[in-house]
């Protein structure tokens, strides 16, 4: 498993699924190696997994694939069976893999070259690296019906449908929230990088409009975003009621405050099926959504939706007044992340890919 910051998972989704999905197939009993970018001081094992740990030149652009590089140059020494590379991004590498005759299949993520922190070198970079990922993979991996979409309709290609899993959370550590500072059931969340296609400052300012009761508490920063960070910070600094909590790297904490929350805000628009709002959903969190296509797609009929600030001051106000609604829609986000995401399910689905490549067969395809 190549292409991410490997394991623990300690950062996003590609992460979470390689722990989650690693971990399994471990279980089912496979051999499993994930490269890991370097640690202080790195474990060579984890749940069964394999972990070989190597740098990456620190730079946004450059990160990603400098790591993927020493990682297909130390794969290339050791015979593998399957090759799962995370991200379009690392498939100007995928002809290495295959000149091996290592079976390979990319899972392309999201639509990355819509991330407004791209400028035009980079969106043309990510738009040729989607090309390369369907030009030299034995599979395309989407996360979304939506994502299967779009490498359908632009690139007239078949892909893999394998989506994250959400973990279920039956009820908050009420105690914990309290210790932090938070009323169980009396604050709205939001958990995101501060990065334009996130909307987080439009949700910021869409509750900084409305009449809402509920503190909001936004968790997440932004790393290369410090303009945009000033822009949220701009709009928190003026109203009292919204908390800027940082990143909150306390999982247990983390957890309280999805499973503990009003509503869960969700801005996400380029990604396919997102970790975060799996997370909400499995924790019984109501989500309030901006509306895109993928959003829609996971939430099935358990969300509500918003266009722009003034829509969600208005969601914001109403849910307020009907707590049982909300409890009861978050209820059902629950069980539809209980039953349609779980991560078993999308083990035995990357089990079956990987067992098709290996043994030379095109995988079944949407």
């Amino acid at each position: 498993m190549i292409g991410t910051r490997g394991v623990p998972a300690r950062y996003g989704g590609f992460e979470t699924a390689v722990e989650e999905i690693g971990a399994r197939l471990v279980d089912a009993g496979h051999r499993v190696q994930v490269y890991c970018r370097g640690a202080e001081e790195p474990l060579r094992e984890y749940k069964g997994m394999r972990l070989v740990h190597l740098p990456a030149v620190r730079h946004k652009a450059l990160e990603t694939l400098s790591h993927t590089a020493l990682s297909v140059g130390h794969l290339l020494a050791r015979r593998t069976d399957v090759a799962l590379v995370f991200n379009a991004a690392n498939s100007p590498l995928l002809p290495v893999i295959r000149a091996a005759r290592i079976p390979v299949a990319t899972h392309v993520d999201g639509l990355e070259w819509k991330r407004d922190k791209w400028n035009g070198a980079g969106r043309r970079y990510y738009l040729a690296a989607e090309r390369f990922s369907v030009r030299w993979s034995q599979a395309i991996i989407a996360d979304a019906v939506a994502i299967q979409d779009y490498y359908r309709e632009r690139y007239k290609t078949g892909s893999v449908m394998i989506p994250y899993g959400a973990p279920i959370q039956e009820a908050a550590d009420t105690a914990l929230l309290e210790r932090s500072g938070y009323e169980p059931g009396r604050f709205h969340l939001v958990v995101a990088r501060f990065e334009p296609e996130n909307h987080v400052a439009e949700i910021v300012a869409g509750y900084a409009r409305s009449r809402a009761e509920y503190p909001l508490v936004v968790v997440g920063s932004a790393p290369y975003a410090a303009e945009y960070t000033r822009r949220i910070r701009e709009i928190a600094d003026a109203d009292p009621r919204i908390t800027l909590a940082g990143a909150v790297w306390d999982q247990a904490l983390l957890d309280a405050l999805y499973a503990g929350c009003a509503s869960y805000l969700h801005g996400h628009s380029v990604g396919g099926t997102n970790p975060s709002l799996l997370r909400a959903m499995g924790a019984g969190a109501p989500v309030i959504s901006y509306d895109v296509v993928f959003t829609r797609e996971v939430l099935g009929g358990t969300g509500l939706f918003f266009e722009d600030e003034a829509g969600l001051a208005e969601i914001l106000e109403m849910a307020e007044k009907r707590r049982e609604e909300e409890t009861a829609r978050g209820a059902a986000a629950r069980e539809r992340a209980r039953t349609a995401y779980t991560w078993d399910d999308v083990a035995a689905r990357y089990e079956r890919l990987c067992h098709d490549l290996a043994a030379g067969r095109s995988p079944a395809q949407g």
